[in-house]
């Protein structure tokens, strides 16, 4: 199995943003799964107001492998303020 962080776009158009307004959403997941697809899938399912499209479509969401190699430093931290 692979992790996946998968985080969401921010300053995407008002009008087209699942993450407008911020308030009872997910901006943020590490999945394990096999692939990319997979992770997409298993987000898509603990979307919570943003709506599952926005796990599932690359315009929305990035996704990418986490590998042991990189610098130092947090993975992620997913906070919000009222």
């Amino acid at each position: 199995m692979k992790l996946w962080l998968l985080k969401y776009i921010n300053g995407l158009p008002i009008d087209d943003d699942p993450w407008e307004p911020w308030y009872d959403k997910n901006f943020g997941f590490v999945i394990r799964a096999e692939t990319e697809h997979s992770a997409r899938k298993i987000a898509s399912g603990e979307h919570g107001a943003e709506d599952a499209k926005a796990w599932t479509e690359d315009k929305y969401s990035t996704c990418e492998e986490l590998t042991p190699n990189g610098e130092e430093g947090s993975i992620i931290c997913d906070f919000a303020r009222e």
